[in-house]
């Protein structure tokens, strides 16, 4: 029940994504992302193109405008709608960017990837996605193999320093500057996955022979750099 719960908030429904007709209305539109002084940037369909300007019908309500090329931004085709890691985009630009990160939080999906990085956008409530059921989801799993988690980046992190990758005393976990709540709710979802790690055979003694002891605390400490993304304002 609490595993049916969580991948609400986890997995992306695959059903728009794969679907022909989406795809072919996309082709058929022509669709391109336009500034709008309410959203940032609108949907539009390109209809034609004079010069340095270019004549698009917005999808909100129909109506057709003039604007600037320079200021058209490519769109996506719908089979990256919400996708796992920003980086894998065909057209990665402002628009598309801020698109996902908004559809997959309007879905429950909080935690999106960025190459290298992990985008969180604060939910403003409880998910069900942290326990000790989807800790172990993640352990010993690559990145690509799971949805976007801030446990996976923990677990990355915590099996690079059992194997003496980049690590040292002093090995920072950075969380962003300016955001109170942030950091003090990122380190204890950290600190959710560390003791279940400890326990799980090798990590115990590993752990001892760095001279660390237990303390959860000194473990965050001396994790290999984790870095989140500040969390973004509601859309």
């Amino acid at each position: 029940m609490a595993q049916q719960a969580a991948d609400k908030y986890l997995y992306v429904d695959k059903n728009f994504i794969n679907n022909p007709l989406a795809q072919a209305d996309w082709a058929a539109k022509k669709l391109v992302w336009v500034p709008s002084s309410k959203n940032g940037f609108e949907p539009a369909s390109l209809k034609e193109e004079v010069g340095e300007e270019a004549i698009v019908e917005l999808v909100e309500n129909g109506k057709k405008v003039k604007v600037n090329k320079d200021d058209i931004q490519k769109m996506n085709p719908p089979k990256f709608s919400k996708v796992e890691d920003m980086a894998e985009l065909t057209c990665l630009n402002e628009a598309s960017v801020l698109h996902n990160l908004k559809e997959r939080y309007y879905s429950g999906l909080i935690y999106t990837y960025s190459g290298l990085f992990c985008v969180v956008i604060n939910p403003y409530k409880n998910l069900p996605i942290y326990s000790e059921e989807i800790v172990e989801m993640y352990k010993g799993k690559k990145r690509h193999e799971m949805p976007p988690h801030i446990y996976a980046i923990t677990d990355t992190a915590y099996r690079s320093m059992m194997q003496g990758e980049h690590f040292g005393a002093g090995s920072p976990c950075l969380a962003p500057p300016g955001l109170p709540s942030f950091p003090v709710v990122s380190v204890s979802h950290l600190q959710e996955l560390i003791p279940i790690a400890l326990v799980s055979g090798d990590g115990r003694d590993s752990i001892q022979e760095l001279g660390l002891g237990y303390r959860t605390d000194m473990f965050v400490n001396t994790l290999e750099t984790i870095l989140c993304f500040p969390t973004f304002p509601s859309f």
